[in-house]
């Protein structure tokens, strides 16, 4: 009997952790045909989840805080090579950022975002959104097009905290960026088509569908 493959185990286990934690991206991560660029992808977005969840974990935001303190001293390791042996998600991390060459910044200003966050700042739009969109639009079609997504980035991120209508009024300048976004990259900015949470399933996967289809969130 064929001995299970770690990398794909681990792999399965990243794409549940992300499925569960952030479902508009994870079927978003769904339009790469590539399997290895859908994995980069589940791989930023894990790291993400494992940041998101911190708040569920522990109520005192100085405990919180204490967490998203680790997690900035891990990113030494990562982007010097030498992750955290046995942590799936930093190990991933690792080898995504080498092979990609990621700028560090975006994973530190989200992390302190979070930490923000938890002590009642208001939500920084470009930490939790913008740079995350970008970094993964660097992965999917590499660097040179950070400028290209701000305003996708900024409309998802207006959704996701509620303004839902600032959300839509911003669609037509983000499409107007996007037009020379490579088709290849679209799949990291398509949940940006996403201006309604809580619509079901299935009508999700139809709308990311249509918005990749026609290249417009």
């Amino acid at each position: 009997m064929n001995e299970p493959d770690p990398t794909a185990t681990v792999a399965a286990s990243l794409d549940a952790q992300v499925r569960a934690a952030d479902l508009d991206r994870w079927l978003s991560s769904r339009l790469v045909a590539d399997a290895r660029a859908r994995a980069d992808l589940i791989t930023l977005y894990a790291f993400e989840a494992e940041l998101m969840a911190i708040p569920t974990r522990v109520t005192q935001p100085l405990l919180a805080e204490m967490r998203y303190t680790w997690w900035a001293e891990q990113l030494d390791g990562v982007f010097a090579g030498i992750p955290r042996k046995g942590h799936p998600v930093l190990e991933a991390l690792t080898d995504l950022v080498a092979r990609h060459g990621l700028d560090r910044a975006p994973f530190d200003a989200l992390i302190e975002a979070h930490i923000g966050r938890v002590h009642g700042e208001p939500h920084d739009l470009d930490a939790f959104y913008v740079g995350p969109m970008q970094t993964a639009v660097h992965v999917l079609a590499g660097p040179g097009h950070a400028h290209k997504v701000v305003e996708a980035g900024r409309m998802r991120g207006l959704a996701q905290v509620g303004r839902t209508e600032e959300a839509r009024a911003g669609r037509g300048t983000a499409n107007a960026a996007l037009k020379s976004l490579p088709a290849e990259a679209f799949p990291a900015v398509a949940s940006a088509a996403l201006t309604t949470p809580d619509q079901p399933e299935p009508l999700k996967r139809l709308r990311l569908i249509w918005a990749t289809v026609r290249g417009r969130v």
